[in-house]
């Protein structure tokens, strides 16, 4: 029975139907983008259970981070030379600059709220509050690995609000975002790792 043509076969891997030698995702009800080699491993039962939340975490690391990070970096730099200001830039640029910066924080908002949904298991207020949300999956992301690491999350935000105060005297605290967007995209990567790593002993007796 092949997946396309069916929804009752569950979600896993099966050979690429396009032909090409390698096995392509089926996620239940249509075909995904996640491809890999016939010589790799298989990817265990768990993966294909949490398919749709690995897809969520990918696009955190793809958009969500460098779209809340990068856009108020951004913003926080054409604020600082609005025009007006002790060192202006030209207002084309300065509405410009603007503009690219919140849909960024858009585009990074509406990713990290999926994510938060996803890591939740359900739709909540905070993953609809901009910059919030980034915060709630981070910390989300945090528990799903067994770890308490709160002062990473305040350490993160006080990084941010001074950047965003200070930044136009202190040209030197554009490290802060960039420490920011490193750790979030470590956590990130390690959940995904830990979601898709090799099967276990139990799991693999239990399929």
């Amino acid at each position: 029975m092949s997946p396309s043509s069916s929804n009752v076969v569950p979600p896993g891997w099966y050979p690429d139907p396009s032909g090409a030698r390698q096995w392509r995702v089926w996620n239940g009800a249509s075909w995904s983008e996640l491809t890999r080699s016939y010589g790799d491993v298989a990817t265990p039962p768990r993966f294909a259970s949490n398919l749709v939340l690995v897809q969520a975490l990918r696009r955190v690391l793809s958009a969500g981070v460098v779209g809340v990070v990068g856009g108020l970096g951004l913003l926080a730099g054409v604020l600082a030379h609005w025009p007006g200001t002790a060192h202006p830039t030209p207002e084309w640029f300065a509405i410009a600059g603007s503009d690219a910066a919140i849909a960024l924080l858009a585009v990074g908002t509406i990713v990290c709220a999926f994510a938060v949904k996803e890591l939740k298991g359900h739709w909540s207020f905070e993953a609809f509050v901009p910059g919030v949300n980034f915060f709630v999956a981070s910390a989300l992301v945090t528990q799903r690995l067994g770890r308490v690491r709160g002062w990473r999350l305040v350490a993160e935000v006080v990084l941010l609000v001074l950047f965003m105060v200070s930044a136009r005297d202190d040209l030197w605290l554009f490290i802060g975002p960039m420490i920011v967007a490193y750790t979030e995209t470590t956590w990130t990567s390690a959940l995904i790792d830990q979601l898709t790593g090799p099967v276990t002993i139990d799991e693999e007796i239990a399929s």
